[in-house]
């Protein structure tokens, strides 16, 4: 029974202030609740120049990081959805098959393909296969005499937000339709 008391005990102070920091110029203090992301008392860091908000789903913050030489506040949230990059790697694994190097922001992957004829007219790909779950595509397809595809691949985390295309031979970021 003293045990039951004392993890009953324990599971309410998670309930109230998980970290708390601070010194003469600054507060940082987190609560995490199970209330799907609106804590009673919400969670509110602010100064004259700043008001952050942060708000958990169940016990996820208790894993929160909060660290310094410059500043970093890592999420649970945030750590799950990184941004997305861009893919690197893309070869044929065999005559045809399609293949990358996995992305760490992967959610599924969009690949483009096109004619060679259509790359002097700036065109980066059509979207050809949306939303591959794997690093990997096949393409039977054969393109006709004295012609050929070019493929692009980017990645797209599971917020649905796109990476890059990569940067044309000027730097610019690459444009382009995006896969629906």
């Amino acid at each position: 029974m003293r045990v039951l008391a004392w993890v009953m005990s324990f599971v309410c102070s998670l309930a109230t202030a998980a970290i708390a920091q601070s010194s003469a110029s600054y507060r940082n203090s987190e609560h995490v609740l199970n209330l799907a992301g609106h804590p009673a008392d919400s969670t509110d860091l602010s100064s004259a120049s700043f008001h952050l908000t942060l708000d958990s789903l169940g016990e996820a913050a208790v894993r929160a990081s909060l660290a310094s030489s410059s500043y970093h506040l890592d999420s649970a949230f945030a750590a799950a959805y990184p941004p997305p990059s861009e893919v690197h790697g893309v070869r044929f694994a065999d005559r045809t098959t399609l293949a990358w190097d996995p992305e760490r922001s992967a959610g599924s992957y969009n690949a483009y393909r096109d004619s060679l004829s259509a790359l002097p007219g700036g065109g980066y790909g059509a979207c050809w296969q949306p939303d591959l779950p794997d690093t990997q595509v096949n393409d039977p397809a054969s393109p006709a005499p004295g012609s050929g595809f070019f493929y692009l691949v980017t990645v797209e985390n599971r917020l649905r937000e796109e990476g890059t295309k990569g940067t044309a031979a000027s730097g610019a970021p690459r444009d382009g339709s995006a896969c629906p």
